[in-house]
């Protein structure tokens, strides 16, 4: 029976542990580029 609410939970924590990892990754290569983000959108100035 753990295994059903486990199995769930692991599942959400990969998924927001994904988006995070995304985030970073987005906003290195804004940085690269010179831009700055904001509100998840690159603006270079």
């Amino acid at each position: 029976m753990f295994s059903l609410t486990r199995t769930p939970v692991l599942l959400m924590i990969a998924f927001v542990a994904g988006l995070m990892f995304e985030r970073s990754q987005t906003a290195d290569a804004c940085a690269g580029a010179g831009g700055k983000m904001h509100d998840g959108v690159c603006w270079n100035e």
